[in-house]
Parts: structure tokens; C-alpha cells; sequence
């Protein structure tokens, strides 16, 4: 299986970081995985959910790496210029993305040879972690879907929750103890049919990325058993509220 092709073909770097980090993320976290079969596909895809925390990429390559399917990352341009990290990620062969630059579609570009060979590129569509007050996802950017649409490749939408808990967003204090649950909970690909063959205007792209936000928001609600938001705002959005309190 495609799937399994990609453990195999993944040089030293990416094996002695998993022989770091897979005991590490045993000892101090605990997991619940839902609906994992969802990713077990022929084809390279695209894994798409909510940004909670600077601590959440763990857990994700952590559940995407236990089931064969490595994680190529698109992260910001500034961390691949960290000594050591940015050496780090690109031995383990992330995409970096400027993004606030006419480049940043680039990244999207770099990406389509990975989906081809049956990688999984993760994306989160808010493009940050999120501002809504009690981390519901927000209006999300059109890069994922136009990706998709682009590529032919499979979208899946997943929903993360547990992370927010180890480091707070947008703070550097780490939570380990006790330990936190990292729940990840992984929708059927989105159906895109409607979508394919047309013009990609700003109009259709938007849409169709409503459409994920609403498959991950619904993700999120099952695992925290809670009524989500009617309405999403985007990150700028909520500063501007935030700036009125």
C-alpha cells in the first residue's frame, strides 16, 4: 500500500526523530484516535484541521507516523531560519511558507510533487492558531482547497483537541503533568465533486473552504461534546473585537 511506502523510503533523520519523540509523547501525553482508517488511502492527501496551540504539531505527527503516513508540514518561513530547528525540518523535508509575500503560493507549488508521491502534507486552513475566545476554528484561508482542487489529491478534514492544555495559545508555558489526553478525531474526505472542473474564482474557493471549516468544526464539536458557534470570524476579525472590549 501507498501508505506504507512512505515509512520505508523516509531517510535517518526522520527515524531518529521518531525514536526521540514517539516514547517521549507516551510518557507525558495520552492518546484518543478516532476514525484513523479515514487516512489509510492509495494516494498521497491532504490533512487539514484546527491550529489550538504551538504544541499541537506533536501530536499530529505523532498519529500520523504511527499509521505510516509521515507529515510534510507547510511552517513558517522564520522557523527554518532557527540554527539547528531550521536544519532539522529541512532534513526532514517540511515546506516552508512566507506568508505574508506574494511567495506563499509558492509553497502550495512545492507541495504538489509530495501529494503525487503519496505523502501527507498537513495544512492547517486558519494559518494560525486560533483567536476565537474558546478555540472554536475560524474562517479559514483558501490554500488547502485550492490545493486539492489543483492537484486532484483528497482532502481530509480532522479536528484536534488536548494540546491547548500542554502549552496555552500563544504562551511558552509547557503543561506536561498531569498528564493531558491529545484527542484527534479524523473526518471522510471532503466532497469536493461539486467543486471540480470549474474556474478557480475567489468565490468558489471560498465556498469550498467554508465547507471544510464546517467539516472540522463538527469534528471538534463530537470530541468536546459541545454546540459550536453559529458564525466563524478570521483572525483580524477577532483582534478588532478584542480591541473594543
Amino acid at each position: 500500500m501507498a501508505n506504507e511506502i512512505g515509512r520505508v523510503d523516509k531517510g535517518l533523520a526522520w527515524h531518529l526523530v521518531a525514536l526521540i519523540l514517539r516514547p517521549l509523547m507516551a510518557v507525558f501525553t495520552k492518546k484518543d484516535w478516532r476514525n484513523r482508517k479515514n487516512i489509510h488511502t492509495q494516494t498521497g492527501i491532504i490533512f487539514a484541521g484546527n491550529h489550538i496551540s504551538w504544541f499541537d504539531p506533536f501530536p499530529v505527527s505523532h498519529f500520523l507516523w504511527a499509521n505510516n503516513r509521515p507529515p510534510i508540514y507547510l511552517g513558517k518561513q522564520s522557523i527554518f531560519k532557527v540554527p539547528i530547528i531550521g536544519a532539522l525540518l529541512r532534513s526532514l523535508d517540511q515546506i516552508p511558507v512566507e506568508r505574508v509575500s506574494q511567495n506563499a503560493a509558492n509553497a502550495l507549488v512545492l507541495a504538489e510533487p509530495r501529494l503525487q508521491a503519496g505523502e501527507a502534507v498537513v495544512i492547517y486552513p486558519e494559518g494560525t492558531i486560533s483567536r476565537d475566545p474558546n478555540l472554536w476554528p475560524m474562517r479559514g484561508k483558501t490554500g488547502a482547497v485550492r490545493l486539492a482542487l489543483s492537484s486532484s489529491t483528497p482532502i481530509i478534514p480532522f479536528a484536534q483537541w488536548g494540546a491547548q492544555s500542554v502549552i496555552p495559545p500563544y504562551e511558552k508555558k509547557l503543561r506536561l503533568f498531569p498528564r493531558k489526553t491529545m484527542q484527534i478525531n479524523v473526518g471522510n474526505p471532503l466532497d469536493l465533486s461539486k467543486y471540480q472542473g470549474r474556474d478557480l474564482t475567489d468565490e468558489l474557493l471560498y465556498q469550498a473552504t467554508e465547507d471544510l471549516m464546517e467539516a472540522i468544526t463538527n469534528l471538534l464539536s463530537e470530541l468536546r461534546s459541545e454546540e459550536p458557534p453559529t458564525e466563524r470570524f478570521t483572525k483580524e476579525e477577532w483582534l478588532d473585537r478584542k480591541k473594543e472590549i
